[in-house]
This record gives structure tokens, C-alpha cells and sequence, in this order.
């Protein structure tokens, strides 16, 4: 998003996100995870002579192609971790808007064949042993949550197909 940047303005934009709530992040690792991605060459990293100590990074090639692999990936499967499904909600906007519609259709077929998937759990793994009814609960929670996502997934799409929210290769109009 701001296509050179320091760890202070990383960690920055990630608690604007709120991501210290939902992604877990223990904010001393960023560092030592910036430094991680430019030694596998993910990352280009620069010093920056004029204020020492402070290195700042920017996607190399490899690294942008493995920013929008999992961002695709966290998009179109329907059953990923929520951490992962709202930082590519937090990203969104790196996609163009109908690339971004096309992922989250498939993320609705995939929810769509993990609820089927669970209707017939629920009662193979119930069984006819009465003590193991209660699974059927765990089960419905899940198949309830996959169409809770679903549509919700249908909105995001309604809204995106609306025009909402500026995506990759627009430009922003005024007013």
C-alpha cells in the first residue's frame, strides 16, 4: 500500500487495522520477519544513511507474486482462518474490482460445497449412539457458519459490483 516502508510505519498501518486483535501479531516480531522476507528475497531492503538503524523495505518481484497468491487463496476458499480472510478483506483494494468478484464467487461455491459436506457429517458422525448426538451441534454450528459467510460474501459482492470502495487500476473521482 505505500510501496516503501519501515517497520515503525508497518507496524503502524497493522494496528490501524485493528490487526492486533484479530491477527494475533506480537508487534517485536515484525522486525525480525521484515528482515526474514528480504533474506529469502521476498523483500528489497535499503539502508537508510541518514538516519541510522532504520532499514526500509519494498516488495521485491518474488515477494509480489507471493503477496497475491495468498491474498487470491485467502479470498476464494471458504474455509480458511479468519486471521487470513481479514487481512485479504484489509487488502482487497490490491485487486481489480472484477478479479476480486470473480474470487469471492468462488468463495461462495466453497462454502457451498462445505455446507453439503456437513449436512451429511452431522449424522454419520452422530450416528445412531445416542451419546455422540451432541457432535450434531458442533457439526451445525459449522454448516450455520458457512452460510452466515456465504451471505455475507453475496453482500461484499453486491456492494463491490455497486462500485464501492476504490480497487486496483481506478481512479479515484472526485468529490
Amino acid at each position: 500500500m505505500h510501496g516503501r516502508a519501515h517497520g515503525y510505519l508497518v507496524r503502524s498501518e497493522l494496528l490501524s487495522w485493528g490487526a492486533d486483535e484479530w491477527a494475533h501479531i506480537k508487534f517485536g516480531s515484525i522486525y525480525h520477519a521484515l528482515r526474514q522476507l528480504a533474506k529469502e528475497g521476498l523483500l528489497h531492503s535499503t539502508d537508510i544513511p541518514e538516519w541510522p538503524g532504520r532499514v526500509d523495505y519494498e516488495m521485491a518481484p518474488p515477494g509480489e507474486e507471493e503477496f497475491f497468491r495468498l491474498l487470491k487463496d485467502a479470498l476464494r476458499h471458504g474455509n480458511n482462518r479468519s486471521d487470513m480472510l481479514g487481512a485479504a478483506l484489509v487488502l482487497l483494494p490490491a485487486l481489480p474490482r472484477q478479479e476480486a468478484v470473480a474470487l469471492l464467487r468462488e468463495r461462495i461455491a466453497s462454502l457451498s460445497v462445505e455446507q453439503e459436506e456437513l449436512v451429511s457429517r452431522v449424522d454419520e458422525a452422530a450416528g445412531e449412539r445416542q451419546e455422540r448426538a451432541h457432535i450434531r451441534e458442533l457439526l451445525g454450528l459449522w454448516k450455520h457458519s458457512a452460510a452466515s459467510q456465504a451471505a455475507w460474501t453475496q453482500e461484499l459482492i453486491d456492494r463491490l459490483e455497486a462500485g464501492a470502495y476504490q480497487m486496483a487500476g481506478e481512479t479515484r473521482q472526485p468529490g
